[in-house]
């Protein structure tokens, strides 16, 4: 029933973008605040087709933000392209010099069919709502424009979407089946190693097994920022596995409504929310908003969120299946207590590190080192499905609250959780380091 009822809004809430921009605007968009509506309809759009799990919705925002950031490159005299300094992007097109472009239009056409390359197989919804803001959209980005500059600003946005997804082609991540779950796949044995934690036929193999393979943007690769290991398994109460099991089956038994409520603000569960990186970039978009980024730092800062959070999920899979670690629900049933249940519902994928942990400490230090030290903000990613705003002193506090709402909810350990945090700042770096500004 809830979940019905989660779908039901996700759905008005998807037709409510839609239409809102114009139903709402009273002049025509600037570049930034269309990219920021397509974006907000992109969010929506992740929580409605079906093989967007946590690092298939990363990749979809690393390509989506650096096709917006190429796309605006060519108009701006701050922008430096990524070509070169991401893994085989060796060119992208070029815009013809000594005619105009206009900006909005650019990044609406480059949007308008991006979003159909990396979200053509969502569900009815969202084909209706991408069609409705297709043509409300570019209907309030062509007004006033000479015919002659649409044409060419078009044809420019659309030949980036197209050269970025070619691009996109050949990462190991363009093509999902089984939405993720492989049809063959040989489970690790011994004691500690994962187990499947519920009946449903497809998830007794676990998610994505070969993610962390995949071509990244910026770090290495995959094994590039390992992690220190989860402590060495053991049913004895005196070891630190034991101890790790210990608190979380306590913590959850004992948990406070703050607790209780902070689990369920970062759930963010695939196919019931935007997902956790669709939750980074929520935030990302209500900071920016409120702090009216003009077009070349809203790019630059998508672009960098994308890249960082899809490294971030590669690092972090190619951890998970390189110790393949027991869940809590799992260790606690066999050896604390067979009738306890966590909070929240467990992902089925091996525990160790965090995947929430190492996402939420990339965007820590991508967005810490765009906005700054102690930036306080509001977070309302949760409001249309009725959960208060929560508000942090800074984008630090926001990511350890996030790690520690696994440990809560019941899901992870506290190594998975700290050790992704320092994951994701590793795998950050990488990001943070390109050069984007003259």
């Amino acid at each position: 029933m809830r979940a019905r009822r989660i779908a039901a809004l996700g759905a008005a809430v998807l037709l409510w973008c839609a239409t809102s921009l114009g139903a709402l605007a009273d002049a025509r968009p600037e570049p930034g605040a269309i990219l920021r509506d397509w974006y907000t309809l992109m969010n929506e759009l992740v929580r409605h087709t079906a093989t967007y799990s946590p690092p298939v919705a990363s990749r979809s925002f690393a390509y989506l933000g650096i096709t917006a950031f190429e796309a605006a490159v060519g108009g701006s005299d701050k922008l430096v392209s990524l070509v070169g300094q991401l893994h085989g992007l060796d060119e992208v097109p070029q815009r013809e010099a000594g005619v105009p472009y206009d900006e909005t239009v650019v990044i609406s056409a480059a949007m308008s069919d991006a979003i159909v390359f990396y979200f053509g197989n969502t569900g009815p919804t969202g084909q209706r709502s991408i069609n409705r803001a297709q043509s409300k959209w570019r209907a309030l980005a062509v007004d006033g424009v000479p015919e002659d500059v649409v044409t060419r600003s078009e044809a420019f946005g659309k030949a980036m979407a197209a050269a970025i997804f070619a691009w996109s082609q050949n990462d190991g991540g363009a093509t999902v089946l089984n939405m993720g779950f492989p049809y063959e796949y040989e489970l690790p044995k011994g004691d500690g190693k994962w187990a499947p934690t519920n009946l449903i036929r497809q998830q007794q193999l676990p998610l994505l097994p070969d993610w962390g393979n995949n071509r990244t943007f910026a770090t290495p690769d995959g094994a590039a920022c390992p992690t220190e290991g989860n402590p060495a398994y053991s049913a004895d109460p005196a070891s630190d596995f034991y101890k790790e099991a210990d608190e979380v089956y306590q913590t959850v038994k004992n948990a406070t409504p703050e607790q209780a409520a902070i689990a369920r603000f970062w759930s963010d569960d695939p196919m019931l929310s935007m997902t956790p990186p669709g939750h980074w970039v929520s935030i990302a978009l209500q900071v920016a908003d409120r702090a009216d980024l003009p077009l070349d730092e809203n790019v630059d800062l998508l672009a960098r969120m994308g890249i960082a959070m899809s490294d971030a999920f590669v690092g972090c899979w190619q951890q998970k299946y390189a110790y393949n670690l027991v869940r809590p629900i799992t260790y606690i049933k066999k050896v604390l207590d067979p009738k306890w249940e966590p909070i929240l519902n467990t992902p089925p994928f091996p525990e160790y590190p965090s995947g929430h942990s190492t996402v939420s400490g990339a965007m820590d230090a991508v967005m810490t080192a765009f906005f700054g030290e102690n930036y306080a903000f509001e977070d309302q990613t949760g409001s249309p499905d009725g959960r208060n705003p929560r508000k942090y002193a800074s984008f630090h506090e926001a990511a350890e609250e996030a790690g520690i709402s696994r440990l809560y909810g019941g899901i992870h350990f506290r190594s998975a959780i700290e050790d992704g945090l320092v994951q994701g700042h590793c795998i950050a770096a990488y990001t943070i380091a390109l050069k984007t500004r003259k």
